[in-house]
This record gives structure tokens, sequence and C-alpha cells, in this order.
């Protein structure tokens, strides 16, 4: 838990809402006496529970084997002639 207070909350506001996004909580005082307290305004999303609830509901599938290597810095197949976006 962060505290602080109000002129040093002012003057590092972006580090406080960067901590609070992160999940943690920060107190302000004045002259000692907590007087707000900055939390998350939704809960730390949970990236691996998420992930299992969409394997659960069939949004994704687990990969069958792992991507190649290269598949990043492969070149691209030249396109000849005019290609549209939308096939028909």
């Amino acid at each position: 838990m962060r505290i602080a207070t109000a002129t040093e909350a002012k003057n590092r506001l972006s580090g406080f809402i960067d901590a609070v996004r992160s999940g943690e909580t920060a107190v302000i005082v004045d002259r000692g006496i907590p007087v707000a307290q900055l939390e998350s305004a939704r809960p730390v999303p949970d990236d691996a529970g998420r992930l299992a609830r969409l394997q659960r509901s069939g949004a994704v599938q687990a990969e069958a084997s792992p991507l190649p290597a290269d598949l990043l810095t492969r070149r691209r197949p030249k396109v000849r002639g005019n290609v549209d976006a939308v096939a028909p």
C-alpha cells in the first residue's frame, strides 16, 4: 500500500495510477489522517484463468504444435496482379 500526502500524490499522480492499475492500493493523507483511497476500478485480469475459460467455452483452442521459429522473419509471398481485400 502506498501512502502519500496530497501534494506528493499530485506531483507523482502517474506513478500512483500505474501502481493502482497493477493492483496496489494508494492512500492519501492530510496531516497524517487518511482522506482518500485509490484502488482499481476493476479487478486485475487473470490471464491464465481467462484463457482456461475461453478454452472451455470453445472460443479458442490450445495449439496442437509449436509455431515455427522463423514464422515472423519469413519473407511474404509476392502478390501478382490486382488483389481485392475481400474475397467474393
